[in-house]
């Protein structure tokens, strides 16, 4: 029998694996890759592209800015901290077989709803509900500008490198280990 509770395995375990997406933070801010987009496409395709190679990034971004949002109000971002280990423990950790209350299975769908509800009231509960609004707004708007402005042409690199496909690539140009 380990030492460990579960929990706090499955906690380690999902922080790593969560800390394993982050991009670098040098690549993510890099000044010179920042530019306006050529066309209306061009905008679209770098927000798509962005938006999916620096999610955690993103992700960060905006917690960062509730975090922020909630500094002066230390008894509701205690009420959400709480939130967060629940979401953390009861839907990222857990393993794929469903939780068990009382001898009864819940889905997911039930699992996410409980605490979807949850979040929501505590947000009209503590009153600070614009505040979190608000500095999800400005987070989201920070991610949807540096997405627009970040070109993505040294992203295509790195995802062929770094992609479980790279050996069906028949083209030599882009296989990162060359001819062989």
């Amino acid at each position: 029998m380990s030492t460990t509770p579960k929990f706090i395995s499955q906690f380690k375990q999902t922080t790593q694996s969560l800390n394993a997406t982050v991009q670098p933070w040098s690549l993510f801010s890099d000044s010179s890759s920042l530019n306006f987009p050529s066309s209306l496409p061009d905008a679209t395709t770098r927000i798509t592209q962005n938006l999916t190679h620096f999610r955690s990034n993103y992700s960060l971004i905006i917690l960062i800015s509730l975090f922020l949002s909630l500094i002066y109000h230390p008894l509701s971002l205690i009420a959400f901290f709480i939130i967060l280990i629940g979401w953390v423990f009861l839907y990222f950790a857990r393993d794929d077989d469903p939780l068990t209350f009382f001898a009864y299975q819940v889905s997911d769908f039930v699992v996410l709803a409980l605490l979807f509800s949850v979040t929501v009231v505590v947000l009209i509960w503590s009153g600070v509900w614009f505040n979190v609004v608000a500095a999800v707004g400005i987070g989201f708007g920070l991610v949807i500008l540096h997405a627009l402005l970040r070109s993505t042409d040294d992203l295509v690199a790195d995802d062929i490198e770094t992609s479980p496909y790279v050996n069906l690539l028949s083209d030599d140009e882009f296989s990162p280990r060359g001819a062989l």
